[in-house]
């Protein structure tokens, strides 16, 4: 589905696969102690979901960057059956955003420092003199308080916030505009109080962002792999490197039985 919810085959094309619709693996159990968890968006609306998983993530969005997913509620009512907290290192309810970085193309872009009556402090300068970067930071800025303020997350300070960034979304040649974007949605989920990570794969990330700065604000962040065919191959991903300096591998992505399935790298709690 073109600009919308993202797959991969392992094989041939690296993507960026987001939960297809299927049961429960029996391989599913060797991928840690406590089981998989599993994300679900859009596409599984209306779809019966495997109750109590380890852990679920649920997309917040409807495949872009500016819109609602319309069953967000009722799959955060389904990810509330996810087993206690205790069993992963994980949280047991945690967000996935769409980000992209569309510029003059999208259907809004800034042309302040000023967002919703608040003010922004941009370390790329003034938005209002047409600086890409300094836009796209506000741009990531505004998109990360509409996730939070207008999808119809209650205490949206309260997850941790994965930042899904795949070659299927709008993104600039710039990659350090790119950045930019990354960077303001990231100050924005802080500013609440909100965790926030990386979830792509290795060439998506290299293709939209590059190299990351060792000073950026996505040092450090948690990173989400996808990528893996196995639960095997998803296990040993945990030892590659994270998508930003500093940034260790928390948790992989797999596809079983038609379903996608994540592996905690951090084990129990």
């Amino acid at each position: 589905m073109p600009n919308s919810f993202p797959r991969f085959v392992v094989a041939f094309v690296v993507t960026l696969g987001l939960v297809l619709l299927g049961g429960s693996p029996a391989s599913a159990a060797t991928a840690s102690t406590s089981g998989p968890g599993i994300d679900v968006s859009w596409p599984q609306c209306g779809k019966a979901l495997p109750k109590q998983p380890a852990f679920a993530i649920v997309g917040v969005n409807h495949g872009l960057a500016n819109n609602t997913n319309p069953c967000l509620a009722s799959q955060l009512a389904w990810a509330k059956t996810a087993k206690s907290p205790e069993t992963t290192a994980q949280p047991r309810v945690a967000l996935y955003v769409n980000t992209a970085n569309p510029a003059r193309q999208g259907s809004w872009w800034p042309t302040l420092n000023t967002y919703n009556g608040v003010k922004v402090t941009n370390p790329y300068g003034n938005c209002a003199l047409g600086s890409l970067k300094a836009c796209s930071y506000m741009y990531g800025w505004a998109k990360a308080s509409d996730d939070a303020k207008r999808r119809g997350v209650s205490n949206p300070q309260s997850y941790l916030w994965w930042l899904d960034v795949e070659t299927e979304n709008t993104w600039q040649t710039d990659k350090a505009a790119n950045v930019a974007v990354l960077e303001g949605m990231t100050a924005y989920f802080k500013r609440i109080g909100a965790r926030v990570g990386l979830y792509s794969t290795a060439y998506q990330w290299g293709k939209i962002a590059g190299t990351v700065k060792f000073t950026s604000p996505l040092a450090g962040l948690p990173s989400w792999l996808a990528g893996a065919g196995s639960a095997a191959v998803a296990k040993a991903n945990c030892a590659r490197p994270g998508l930003a300096p500093r940034s260790r591998v928390s948790m992989t992505q797999y596809i079983s039985g038609g379903l996608d399935y994540n592996y905690s790298c951090t084990g129990s709690r």
